[in-house]
């Protein structure tokens, strides 16, 4: 690790871009004959095994699935097999396990399991030669290069855009050339480092955030969290906007600080009730999304989404919020490359 506190994140996160342009120039045709293969079995439910970050990229390829394609998905639990033993009949189930590193071994056990059960397997890692790679049927490689700051940020975007071009391609489609616009746009998002730090002094003392979207910015509200609580230890509490408005919304005041994550498109509108009340409640609102939505918040990031489909803007939501921890981090006097207690790669069983 370096010596200047975060140097390591803010360089990885500053790749981003270049790591979309690779998946898109090298990765597209890979994983495109990967899905090929798999539509061919015509799997009939999907499973979803991750841990941590990876397990917010699951989220969203279920959201891809369910709405694309129209594939039931599910979150596996993963102590079922390697824990209780159970043995599930997996014929026909495709199951995707997703790893930055594919070394943890109750996602290479459960994987095992789930091979060994009947299911088509497909590992999506940031490693090869892992040895979750080795024991699925199937492979996509996120080609995001070596990460070492703890806090996972271009191997989390790197698998949604992977993600994203597999299931477009699983159903016949080409979502290359819709993904087209991310570098760019992503490369102009990373530029406006100042303008994060400056809203990164809001939240230097929160003692906890809440942080709510709906449909495809879900897994994004859940990985802003993420980020937030292993890089500046502040508690940050994530719900679908459906979710908080079921009791949570009590605990919200005029110095709670909420973020929403705006998706331009139908979870956005899906959101706008929730809006709605967290204004009613005089809470201090940060908003990630459209100028409109963003005008009529406390504060927040306008995200350039025009000619984006919803479903590709989690890929840009999510880089101003990696961007607001890091700030957030540094502003306490916090090492985000080194979070206390963490290790990069999690070995769970």
């Amino acid at each position: 690790m370096s010596d200047r506190p975060g140097v390591i994140m803010s360089a990885e996160m500053s790749e981003q871009p270049e790591v979309l342009r690779r998946i898109l120039r090298r990765g597209a045709g890979p994983i495109a004959a990967v899905a090929a293969e798999i539509a061919a079995r015509k799997p009939r439910f999907v499973l979803l095994t991750a841990r941590g970050t990876s397990d917010n990229a699951a989220l969203y390829a279920k959201y891809l699935l369910e709405i694309r394609l129209g594939l039931p998905c599910g979150l596996a639990s993963m102590s079922t097999t390697t824990a209780y033993g159970a043995k599930p009949d997996l014929t026909d189930v495709l199951v995707i396990t997703i790893s930055q590193s594919g070394g943890s071994p109750d996602l290479v056990a459960s994987t095992k399991a789930a091979r060994e059960a009947g299911a088509v397997t497909l590992a999506v890692t940031n490693n090869p030669d892992s040895g979750l790679a080795a024991v699925s049927e199937h492979h996509i490689d996120i080609l995001a290069g070596p990460e070492r700051a703890l806090p996972a940020t271009k191997t989390y975007t790197a698998s949604l855009l992977a993600l994203y071009l597999f299931v477009e391609a699983l159903g016949g489609g080409d979502g290359a050339a819709a993904a087209a616009v991310l570098p760019d746009l992503a490369d102009g998002i990373l530029g406006r480092r100042a303008e994060v730090a400056g809203l990164a002094s809001r939240y230097r003392f929160a003692e906890r955030m809440v942080i709510t979207s709906r449909g495809y910015g879900y897994p994004t509200a859940k990985e802003a969290a993420l980020k937030l609580m292993e890089t500046s230890y502040i508690p940050a509490l994530s719900y679908s906007g459906a979710d908080l408005l079921h009791g949570p919304l009590a605990m919200v005041d005029n110095i709670s600080p909420v973020i929403a994550v705006v998706t331009d498109g139908r979870g956005g509108k899906a959101l706008q009730p929730v809006l709605d009340r967290l204004r009613g409640r005089g809470a201090d609102l940060f908003v990630v999304g459209p100028q409109a939505q963003v005008e009529a918040a406390s504060a927040g990031f306008v995200l350039p989404t025009a000619g984006v489909a919803e479903e590709l803007q989690p890929v840009l939501e999510i880089l101003p919020l990696q961007m607001l921890a890091y700030e957030v981090t540094i502003a306490r006097g916090q090492d985000p490359d080194a979070p206390r207690a963490l290790a990069k790669i999690t070995e769970t069983s």
